[in-house]
């Protein structure tokens, strides 16, 4: 899934060295595809930078037509702690599913852009799910959906698309703080608002892209035609990967993403050691 981005300029071993993922100004460092479109199509405008945010926007759509895009950072990660502000505004788009109102995600060891299938709706991923209250019941945010994988959870392999996070629910256009913490293919933590709500572990390839339950070939309906690729890897843990912004329906605004990379130096005798590396990559060391 590409080469890990390891490196640290940082003399301090105790100072954490937050990166922002987002200049905010423009989309350099991302890479847009979306599903019927060639990589780095911005399809009628839905990815856009206004007031500092990352905006999922569609004002130019008369109706949305499985229209699903992503944006990818363009560097993978293994280890490494993720944080943004997300909220959601408006109404969503007319054509949109009943289960994209006020529903968005951000994925975690993504495949790339480049290797999505044309039509593909959703990237081969793990989904941090964020979910808007509609204004009476609960409904939770921070959740996980799996899109052609599977994990480890309460000590047992799941197939469940989707995994419910014990969090509050968020109505309104109020801004929500997320938070994953992302340890390789060993385990993934889901944060909101400071508040532990969901944990999981070994995050893999599956052999179905929904559910073995879902009816006709789930992964040529969600536009997965390499999947030729995908099901001999079933099994197959996923150890890194890209970070993606998700786009299905409903407008969204994204600020604040910022990342501290837990792989680097691990050398004591090396300038740029830091004493909160998880994952040794002592081919970046740099000494006197």
């Amino acid at each position: 899934m590409g080469i890990l981005s390891c490196e640290s300029n940082q003399s301090y071993p105790n100072a954490e060295e937050w990166v922002s993922l987002f200049n905010g100004k423009d989309l350099s460092g991302w890479k847009i595809k979306m599903a019927g479109q060639e990589v780095g199509v911005n399809y009628k405008n839905t990815f856009r930078v206004e007031d500092s945010m990352i905006r999922v926007v569609y004002d130019d759509y008369d109706a949305f037509e499985n229209d699903y895009g992503h944006m990818y950072y363009t560097t993978p990660y293994s280890y490494y702690k993720l944080r943004f502000d997300y909220r959601f505004v408006g109404d969503q788009t007319p054509g949109g599913e009943n289960w994209n109102v006020r529903n968005s995600g951000v994925m975690l060891h993504s495949q790339s852009a480049e290797s999505n299938a044309f039509e593909q709706h959703f990237p081969v991923s793990i989904e941090l799910q964020l979910l808007g209250g509609l204004g009476k019941a609960d409904r939770t945010t921070g959740n996980l959906c799996t899109p052609g994988t599977a994990v480890v959870y309460q000590n047992e392999l799941d197939f469940t698309h989707c995994i419910s996070a014990s969090s509050k629910t968020y109505h309104g256009d109020q801004w929500v703080k997320a938070e994953a913490i992302v340890m390789g293919s060993e385990s993934i933590i889901h944060i909101i608002e400071n508040d532990t709500v969901l944990r999981y572990s070994q995050p893999q390839v599956d052999q179905h892209f929904i559910s073995k339950d879902y009816p006709g070939s789930d992964w040529e309906i969600m536009g997965v035609s390499n999947h030729d690729y995908w099901k001999p890897k079933a099994g197959t843990l996923i150890d890194q990967g890209y970070i993606a912004l998700q786009a299905e329906s409903h407008p969204i605004d994204f600020k604040n993403i910022e990342l501290l990379n837990l792989c680097g130096c691990m050398d004591k005798a090396a300038k740029n050691f830091k004493n909160y590396y998880i994952k040794a990559d002592n081919s970046t060391c740099v000494y006197d």
